[in-house]
């Protein structure tokens, strides 16, 4: 009867002892990998707002981090989510869909460029493909072109 009594206090009691001595370090949740850092292409930061641009006809493509959006004078503006670059050396592409239903790609590629109409150098060619057209053009930093004159 002893030996029963004695298991059943210390038992508990061994139990306790060994809950105290859990040691929380050895579960420690595994923490998420950083973030990527955005890629940066002829020195534009792709995290960060850019601007395509273009003449005749003319047309931009604001990119942001959440978004595209495409104006034309002659057409609808045309929204898009940014799903993100996928970069292959000197080369950046955009792939999505407007909300107007038009596969829309946008290239930036590190080679300067000039818009034909003033004396600005862009660090960025763009291409932009939405619908059936294909538009050429150049780009840079949305925040560079705030500060730069306009073309």
């Amino acid at each position: 009867m002893r030996a029963i009594l004695t298991t059943l206090l210390i038992g508990p009691v061994l139990g306790l002892t060994l809950v105290g001595c859990y040691d929380r370090r050895d579960k420690a949740p595994e923490s998420a990998p950083p973030p990527e850092a955005a890629p940066v292409l002829a020195g534009v930061d792709l995290g960060k707002p850019v601007r395509a641009l273009g003449t005749e006809p003319f047309w931009s493509v604001e990119i942001t981090p959440d978004t595209l959006i495409y104006t034309r004078m002659d057409q609808p503006t045309q929204r898009a989510p940014n799903r993100g670059a996928t970069v292959q050396g000197t080369v950046a592409t955009y792939a999505t869909s407007t909300d107007l239903n038009a596969a829309m790609n946008v290239v930036l590629i590190a080679t300067e460029c000039s818009d034909g109409m003033s004396d600005r150098t862009y660090p960025l060619t763009a291409r932009v493909e939405i619908g059936d057209d294909t538009l050429s053009g150049c780009a840079d930093a949305a925040a560079a072109l705030k500060t730069a004159p306009a073309p």
